[in-house]
């Protein structure tokens, strides 16, 4: 199948006729499509498809555990399918289609792979359902640990360990996956840039250095319900007073320390116009190049929380991860000295370079500069030279000594 074909098949699943972004989460049944979908493709292409402990989806072609025995490991492509509330096309599918794509112009030039290589779909890689972003490649390098995974709640508060059950699975079986990780010898995960590096750049592709540290941090603000007509100001306890100083600290810290900070998400309880809120939370998302600049950021945050009678509880913590220096530089070198890139935006593959797995990425350019959002974009042209530059690096890393 042609790039084109396979955009056109994803492109209408898990997407909003009213915002034209993407609804695609965790373990629901928008998610049991583009599973569905994945494993499709890999038929048609006669890979057999695996599941790990947490759900991921492997494909190889080659034998992997018979590589792995002999010491010759295998190399791995591919990204997520979820996306965050009203998100773009791009984040994630763009490198799992790239991946079958690249797999394709191989095998039509005729190459036989010295070593495995693999195609992965990695699950709730947003945590837009149940909060934790990274939770499939967390879980399995044991980042996450299991009872924590099962014990996550979206915000009807159903569990994660409720919805495997719901979608078919065993939440039992969730753990750390040795024998999965055991399999990869080396991982490269291409990815829409989503920021304007390359446009400034004018170039189509680059090759990651760094992702930045970042976290996510949980708000807790107490009140008390009443009228919101008959209650006199001075006799309120309003969570929502709280909740709004913490946004403005937020900006202020981000500021101060050189970082960024944004409070995406709030829950308001009892939700009413009408009703002054009893309770109040709200999520920090934190990140920045020096991992001591956003602990002092939210240092600061949560010192005016707590001032404001609230609580605030860490959720996630990814320490600044860079990727393999030889194998970027390798990756680099095969593709005539693109540019190289740090992020702040996470992925999985800094989870698996914190578990120590021989990773790298490749952004590809987005015109906009815009990402979680409908008007996140890349040109099919610039697509199909990030297949090309993906296909050359599977090429070089499973055709020779990786």
């Amino acid at each position: 199948m042609s790039f084109e074909s396979m955009w056109a098949d994803l492109q209408p699943v898990g997407r909003s006729a009213h915002s034209g972004g993407y609804r695609r989460f965790a373990w629901t049944r928008t998610d049991h499509d583009l599973r569905e979908w994945f494993a499709g493709e890999c038929t048609a292409r006669g890979l057999d498809v695996t599941d790990d402990r947490m759900g991921n989806q492997w494909a190889w072609w080659g034998e992997p555990d018979d590589a792995a025995r002999r010491g010759d490991k295998g190399v791995v492509t591919g990204s997520h399918l979820d996306s965050v509330p009203d998100g773009g096309a791009f984040d994630g599918p763009l490198g799992v289609v790239s991946a079958f794509a690249a797999l394709d112009v191989l095998r039509d030039n005729g190459f036989q792979p010295a070593r495995p290589i693999g195609i992965v779909n990695f699950v709730d890689e947003e945590g837009a359902r149940f909060g934790v972003a990274c939770a499939g490649s967390r879980v399995i390098t044991g980042a996450m640990t299991a009872d924590r995974a099962r014990g996550l709640t979206d915000a009807d508060g159903v569990t994660m360990a409720e919805a495997l059950e719901a979608a078919g699975r065993d939440a039992r079986h969730l753990g750390r996956d040795d024998e999965t990780l055991g399999r990869i010898g080396a991982f490269v995960e291409l990815h829409v840039e989503q920021g304007r590096g390359l446009v400034d750049l004018e170039n189509p592709v680059a090759v990651a250095t760094d992702i930045w540290p970042h976290g996510r941090w949980r708000l807790d603000f107490p009140g008390e319900a009443n009228h919101a007509g008959t209650t006199r100001l001075e006799d309120r306890q309003d969570a929502m007073l709280g909740y709004a100083g913490a946004v403005l600290a937020a900006r202020e810290a981000a500021i101060s320390h050189g970082c960024v900070a944004t409070i995406g998400k709030v829950e308001v309880t009892p939700g009413g116009v009408n009703a002054i809120p009893s309770a109040v939370t709200g999520w920090l998302d934190a990140r920045g190049a020096s991992p001591r600049a956003v602990r002092r950021a939210v240092a600061d945050v949560r010192s005016m929380v707590e001032q404001a009678g609230g609580h605030v509880t860490e959720e996630s913590w990814t320490p600044s991860t860079p990727f393999d220096p030889a194998l970027s530089d390798r990756v680099r070198d095969r593709l005539g000295g693109v540019p190289m890139l740090g992020t702040g935006a996470g992925h999985d593959a800094g989870i698996l370079a914190n578990a120590g797995i021989r990773t790298a990425m490749l952004f590809v350019r987005n015109p906009t500069g815009v990402s979680h959002s409908p008007l996140e974009f890349a040109e099919l042209s610039d697509c199909l030279e990030g297949v090309a530059a993906l296909g050359a690096v599977l090429e070089d890393l499973a055709g020779a000594p990786a």
